[in-house]
Protein backbone atom coordinates (compact mmCIF):
# COMPACT_ATOMS: atom_id res chain seq x y z
CA UNK A 1 0.00 0.00 0.00
CA UNK A 2 2.76 2.52 0.69
CA UNK A 3 4.02 2.11 -2.89
CA UNK A 4 0.69 3.31 -4.37
CA UNK A 5 0.36 6.19 -1.91
CA UNK A 6 3.53 7.96 -3.04
CA UNK A 7 2.39 8.73 -6.64
CA UNK A 8 -1.06 9.67 -5.34
CA UNK A 9 0.40 12.15 -2.82
CA UNK A 10 2.69 13.55 -5.48
CA UNK A 11 -0.31 14.09 -7.76
CA UNK A 12 -2.26 15.81 -4.99
CA UNK A 13 0.73 18.07 -4.31
CA UNK A 14 1.05 18.98 -7.99
CA UNK A 15 -2.70 19.69 -8.22
CA UNK A 16 -2.62 21.84 -5.09
CA UNK A 17 0.36 23.79 -6.43
CA UNK A 18 -1.39 24.34 -9.78
CA UNK A 19 -4.58 25.57 -8.07
CA UNK A 20 -2.62 27.89 -5.80
CA UNK A 21 -0.73 29.27 -8.80
CA UNK A 22 -3.97 29.81 -10.71
CA UNK A 23 -5.53 31.60 -7.74
CA UNK A 24 -2.40 33.74 -7.36
CA UNK A 25 -2.47 34.78 -11.02
CA UNK A 26 -6.18 35.67 -10.81
CA UNK A 27 -5.60 37.69 -7.64
CA UNK A 28 -2.67 39.56 -9.24
CA UNK A 29 -4.71 40.39 -12.36
CA UNK A 30 -7.59 41.65 -10.21
CA UNK A 31 -5.14 43.76 -8.19
CA UNK A 32 -3.63 45.31 -11.32
CA UNK A 33 -7.07 45.98 -12.89
CA UNK A 34 -8.46 47.93 -9.95
CA UNK A 35 -8.69 51.69 -10.44
CA UNK A 36 -5.93 53.76 -8.84
CA UNK A 37 -6.86 55.53 -5.63
CA UNK A 38 -6.20 59.25 -5.75
CA UNK A 39 -3.63 60.50 -3.30
CA UNK A 40 -5.37 63.72 -2.35
CA UNK A 41 -6.50 64.94 1.00
CA UNK A 42 -10.01 64.29 2.12
CA UNK A 43 -11.95 67.50 1.94
CA UNK A 44 -13.88 69.06 4.78
CA UNK A 45 -17.46 67.84 4.77
CA UNK A 46 -20.04 70.49 5.48
CA UNK A 47 -21.13 73.91 4.32
CA UNK A 48 -19.80 77.35 5.04
CA UNK A 49 -20.43 79.07 8.37
CA UNK A 50 -22.46 82.31 8.35
CA UNK A 51 -19.43 84.30 9.58
CA UNK A 52 -16.07 82.93 8.49
CA UNK A 53 -13.69 82.02 11.29
CA UNK A 54 -9.93 81.74 11.06
CA UNK A 55 -10.24 77.95 11.31
CA UNK A 56 -12.65 77.81 8.36
CA UNK A 57 -10.44 80.17 6.35
CA UNK A 58 -7.44 77.92 6.97
CA UNK A 59 -9.45 74.87 5.86
CA UNK A 60 -10.50 76.63 2.64
CA UNK A 61 -6.93 77.60 1.79
CA UNK A 62 -5.47 74.26 2.91
CA UNK A 63 -3.05 75.76 5.43
CA UNK A 64 -2.61 75.94 9.19
CA UNK A 65 -4.08 78.79 11.19
CA UNK A 66 -0.75 80.31 12.23
CA UNK A 67 1.22 80.58 8.98
CA UNK A 68 3.00 83.74 7.81
CA UNK A 69 1.28 86.13 5.39
CA UNK A 70 3.58 85.00 2.59
CA UNK A 71 2.28 81.40 2.84
CA UNK A 72 -1.32 82.66 2.99
CA UNK A 73 -0.85 84.57 -0.27
CA UNK A 74 0.83 81.57 -1.91
CA UNK A 75 -1.98 79.22 -0.84
CA UNK A 76 -4.61 81.74 -1.97
CA UNK A 77 -3.01 81.94 -5.40
CA UNK A 78 -2.96 78.14 -5.82
CA UNK A 79 -6.57 77.69 -4.74
CA UNK A 80 -7.77 80.67 -6.77
CA UNK A 81 -6.05 79.48 -9.95
CA UNK A 82 -7.89 76.16 -9.62
CA UNK A 83 -11.28 77.79 -8.91
CA UNK A 84 -11.22 81.08 -10.81
CA UNK A 85 -14.51 82.00 -12.54
CA UNK A 86 -12.69 82.79 -15.81
CA UNK A 87 -11.42 79.20 -15.86
CA UNK A 88 -14.84 77.65 -15.25
CA UNK A 89 -14.93 78.03 -11.47
CA UNK A 90 -17.76 79.35 -9.35
CA UNK A 91 -18.14 83.04 -8.46
CA UNK A 92 -19.37 81.98 -5.02
CA UNK A 93 -16.30 79.83 -4.33
CA UNK A 94 -14.01 82.58 -5.60
CA UNK A 95 -15.62 85.03 -3.18
CA UNK A 96 -15.19 82.56 -0.30
CA UNK A 97 -11.53 82.01 -1.23
CA UNK A 98 -10.94 85.78 -1.26
CA UNK A 99 -12.77 86.12 2.05
CA UNK A 100 -10.61 83.34 3.53
CA UNK A 101 -7.46 85.22 2.46
CA UNK A 102 -8.75 88.42 4.04
CA UNK A 103 -9.61 86.66 7.31
CA UNK A 104 -6.19 84.99 7.47
CA UNK A 105 -4.42 88.30 6.80
CA UNK A 106 -6.58 90.10 9.37
CA UNK A 107 -8.09 92.50 6.84
CA UNK A 108 -11.65 91.67 7.88
CA UNK A 109 -13.42 90.00 10.73
CA UNK A 110 -15.31 87.60 8.45
CA UNK A 111 -18.12 89.91 7.40
CA UNK A 112 -19.72 87.26 5.23
CA UNK A 113 -20.11 86.65 1.53
CA UNK A 114 -22.04 89.01 -0.75
CA UNK A 115 -23.94 85.97 -2.08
Amino acid sequence: MPMCATPFLAGVAVAATALAGRYGIQAWQAFKARPPRPKIKKFYEGGFQPTMTKREAALILGIRENVPAEKVKEAHRKVMVANHPDAGGSHFLASKINEAKDVMLGKTKGSGSPF
